[in-house]
C-alpha cells in the first residue's frame, strides 16, 4: 500500500502549528459564515506560480480557479462538462466578485505545447493537446514570425494568451453585462518565476508595464 506522502503530512503539521494556530477563529469565520472573496484569479497550475503565494492572500481572500496555461474558453452553454466556465459562473453569479484577473506566467510550459503542437511529446497526451488548442489562431501567428527566437515568441504567446482570455471572457453574457455596468473588471497581469516580477495589463492599450508598489 502506497503511504501518503510524508512531506504533505510533515507541512501540514507546520500549518496547523503556525498559520492555523494564529488564524483559527478566522478560519472558524469561514467555516460557519461562508466565503465572500471579491476577486477571482484565473491562473495556471505550474506548481511554481500560486496565486496565494504571490498575492500573499489570507484563507477566503481569493477565488483561484488553476488549469493548464491559464485559458478561458468562449461562452458554451452546451451538454459537455466545463470545468473552466462553471467556476467563473459560480464566482461571478454567486459570489458576486469585483475583480477577475487571467494571470499568466513565465517559462509556461502549456504555452510551450501550444507553439508546438505537431511534437511526439505533446501528441503522446490524449487531453494537452486539444486543451492548448484553444490558442490556435494567435499561436498560428506567433508562429510564423521568423525573427523572433523559441524564447520570444514564449513569452509573447504567454502575454497575448492573457489578452486571449480575457476577449472569451466578454463572451460570457453575464460578465459583458456586468462589466458594461461597471460592477466587474478584468484585469490582466503576468508573472516571471526567475526574477518574481509582476506586469500587469493596460486596460486600454494591452501592454504590460511593472507597477509601481
Amino acid at each position: 500500500m502506497h503511504r501518503f506522502p510524508a512531506f504533505l503530512l510533515n507541512g501540514y503539521s507546520n500549518f496547523m502549528s503556525g498559520r492555523y494556530a494564529r488564524e483559527e477563529e478566522r478560519y472558524r469565520d469561514l467555516a460557519k459564515e461562508g466565503q465572500s472573496p471579491t476577486a477571482m484569479i484565473i491562473a495556471c497550475c505550474d506548481s511554481r506560480a500560486a496565486p496565494e503565494t504571490i498575492f500573499d492572500s489570507g484563507p477566503g481572500e481569493l477565488f483561484v480557479l488553476r488549469n493548464i496555461a491559464n485559458l478561458v474558453p468562449t461562452y458554451q452553454p452546451d451538454a459537455n462538462l466545463h470545468g473552466t466556465s462553471a467556476a467563473i459562473e459560480f464566482a461571478v453569479k454567486q459570489l458576486e466578485i469585483k475583480d477577475l484577473i487571467v494571470m499568466g506566467h513565465g517559462r509556461c510550459g502549456g504555452i510551450h505545447a501550444a507553439l508546438n503542437l505537431d511534437s511526439a511529446a505533446i501528441k503522446q497526451f490524449d487531453f494537452v493537446g486539444n486543451w492548448v488548442s484553444l490558442l490556435n489562431p494567435v499561436a498560428d501567428q506567433v508562429n510564423k514570425n521568423s525573427w523572433m527566437t523559441e524564447g520570444e515568441r514564449r513569452t509573447a504567446l504567454e502575454r497575448i494568451s492573457i489578452r486571449h482570455s480575457i476577449g472569451n471572457l466578454r463572451t460570457f453574457p453575464f460578465i459583458k453585462a456586468l462589466e458594461d455596468e461597471g460592477r466587474l473588471a478584468l484585469h490582466g497581469a503576468w508573472f516571471d518565476i526567475s526574477t518574481g516580477e509582476l506586469w500587469l495589463m493596460d486596460p486600454d492599450t494591452g501592454d504590460f508595464d511593472r507597477p509601481e508598489i
